[in-house]
C-alpha cells in the first residue's frame, strides 16, 4: 500500500478516535470525561464535594464507599439532570482523510443537543442481621458524548456518539466508633459509534473498576475520609474501519478510565451546627490511561461546598477548580492508533479540550416535601475558557446543567444506633 495512502488512514483514525471520545460536546460538566458527583441531585449543588459526608445516597454509592456506613434503614434516591454545552471548534488546516474528502478548514459550533443524566441508587443497612454495614446498589451515567457537525460541508460529515453506564454495587462497615471502611465494584458499560458514516459503527464493551476507602471521625463535627479508585479499561473490537472495499482495515481501540485518589473532609461546628462545610481534593492519573495518556497529563480538581440548613430546608453552594489537563506535548499513539503527525494529536486535544478552571453551583434541598420524601433542586456553570493548540486548532466551551432528585426513606423498627 503507498505511504501516502497509509499516512491517510491515521490522519483518519486520530480524528475518528478524536470524535468519538470527545466527551466536551456532552455531558460538557466533566474533569476529562469524568463528573465526580457534581450532577448527583445534593452533591452537585455543593461543588461535587462528597467524600466525607455525602448529602445524597447516590454519592456514596459513586463515590467513597466507606460513606455509605452513614445512611440507615433503606434510602432509594432517582435524580435525572440536563446538561447544556456550547462547544465551539476553529480547525484552520487540512486534514486527510481515506481517499479524496479532506476535513477543510471550518468554524463552528456543534449542533448536538444537551444530555439527559440519570442517577438511581438504594441503599439499605443490615442492622436486623447483627451487622454495622449498609449496601448500596445504583445505576450511574459517566459519561456521554453527542458531537455533530454535519451541518458544516467541511467537517466531512463529522458524526458521533458515546455513552458509559456504570452499575455499582459497595459496602460500608463501621469498623469502631470513629472509623468506618468501605469496597464497591461497578460494572462499566460503553457504547462507541463511529463518526463518518461507512467507517464506523455502534461498538460496546464492558469493564469492571474497584474502590476502596475510608473514614474517619476526628470530633463530633469533623469527619475525614479518602479513597482510591482502579482504572476501568474498554477494548473496543473493530472500532474504526479504514480504506473501505478491498483494502479494508479493521481497528481496536483501547481506552480507560483512569486511577483515581481522593482525599475529602467535612466540619458541622458552625452557627450551632446547621452549616456543613465540605472540601475534596482529587489527582487523576491520566498519564497511566489508554488513548488519554497521549493527550492529558496528571489532573488536580479541587471542589468546595457548603450546605445550610434552615428547619426542613437545605440551602446549598460550591465551588470546583480543575487544572487543565491537556499535555503540552502530545503523544502520536492514540488509543493504539499510531499518529503520524503532531497536527493530528493537536486536533485530537482540540477535541478533548476541557480546560475550563472554574465551575460554580447551587441548590436546595427539602425535607418531608411528602412524609418520608426529600427533595433536592440543583444547578451550575462551567464558565467559558478557549485554548489555541498549536497553528492550527482552536477550542471554546461553556456549560450549564440543572437537576433534580428524590429520595425515599424507609427506616425499619428495632434497628440499633451505631
Amino acid at each position: 500500500m503507498p505511504a501516502t495512502f497509509r499516512n491517510r488512514g491515521c490522519w483518519f483514525a486520530v480524528v475518528a478516535v478524536s470524535v468519538l471520545t470527545s466527551a466536551p460536546a456532552a455531558l460538557a460538566q466533566v474533569f476529562g470525561v469524568e463528573t465526580h458527583n457534581t450532577l448527583m441531585p445534593a452533591s452537585g449543588a455543593m461543588g461535587g464535594a462528597s467524600i466525607a459526608r455525602p448529602q445524597d445516597a447516590t454519592s456514596a454509592i459513586n463515590g467513597n464507599p466507606a460513606s455509605l456506613s452513614q445512611y440507615r434503614g433503606t434510602q432509594f434516591v432517582f435524580s435525572g439532570a440536563w446538561t447544556e454545552p456550547t462547544f465551539n471548534l476553529s480547525q484552520a488546516s487540512n486534514l486527510p482523510t481515506v481517499g479524496p474528502p479532506v476535513i477543510e478548514p471550518f468554524a463552528a459550533k456543534s449542533t448536538a443537543q444537551g444530555t439527559p443524566v440519570g442517577n438511581i441508587g438504594v441503599t439499605q443497612d443490615l442492622d436486623l442481621l447483627g451487622l454495622p454495614a449498609t449496601l448500596g446498589l445504583g445505576f450511574v451515567t459517566t459519561s456521554g458524548l453527542f458531537a455533530d457537525w454535519r451541518h458544516v460541508p467541511e467537517s466531512n460529515g463529522t458524526n458521533t456518539a458515546l455513552a458509559i453506564f456504570s452499575l455499582p454495587i459497595g459496602v460500608g462497615v463501621d469498623v469502631t466508633e470513629n472509623l468506618s471502611i468501605g469496597a464497591s465494584m461497578a460494572m462499566g458499560i460503553a457504547f462507541f459509534d463511529g463518526p463518518f458514516v461507512g467507517a464506523g459503527g455502534m461498538t460496546s464493551d464492558y469493564a469492571l473498576r474497584g474502590t476502596i476507602g475510608a473514614n474517619y471521625e476526628l470530633t463530633d463535627s469533623t469527619t475525614v475520609g479518602g479513597y482510591y479508585q482502579t482504572e476501568q479499561s474498554f477494548h473496543f473490537d473493530n472500532a474504526l474501519l479504514l480504506n473501505l472495499g478491498p483494502f479494508q482495515t479493521n481497528v481496536d481501540v483501547d481506552m480507560d478510565l483512569p486511577q483515581n485518589f481522593g482525599l475529602g473532609a467535612a466540619n458541622s461546628r458552625l452557627l450551632d451546627g446547621r452549616l456543613l462545610l465540605a472540601a475534596d481534593l482529587l489527582y487523576k492519573l491520566w498519564d497511566e490511561a489508554d488513548l488519554y495518556r497521549a493527550v492529558y497529563r496528571n489532573q488536580w480538581v479541587v471542589q468546595l461546598g457548603s450546605q445550610y440548613s434552615i428547619g426542613r430546608y437545605r440551602l446549598r453552594a460550591g465551588y470546583a477548580w480543575a487544572e487543565n489537563p491537556l499535555d503540552p506535548s502530545p503523544g502520536l499513539n492514540i488509543g493504539g492508533v499510531a499518529v503520524g503527525e503532531l497536527p493530528a494529536a493537536r486536533y485530537t486535544q482540540g477535541l478533548l479540550a476541557v480546560t475550563n478552571q472554574h465551575r460554580i453551583s447551587g441548590g436546595v434541598g427539602v425535607a418531608d416535601v411528602l412524609p418520608g420524601i426529600d427533595l433536592d433542586l440543583m444547578a451550575g456553570g462551567m464558565f467559558r475558557d478557549a485554548e489555541q493548540l498549536g497553528p492550527f486548532t482552536e477550542t471554546s466551551l461553556a456549560s450549564y446543567w440543572i437537576g433534580l432528585g428524590m429520595t425515599w426513606r424507609f427506616d425499619h423498627a428495632g434497628a440499633q444506633e451505631r
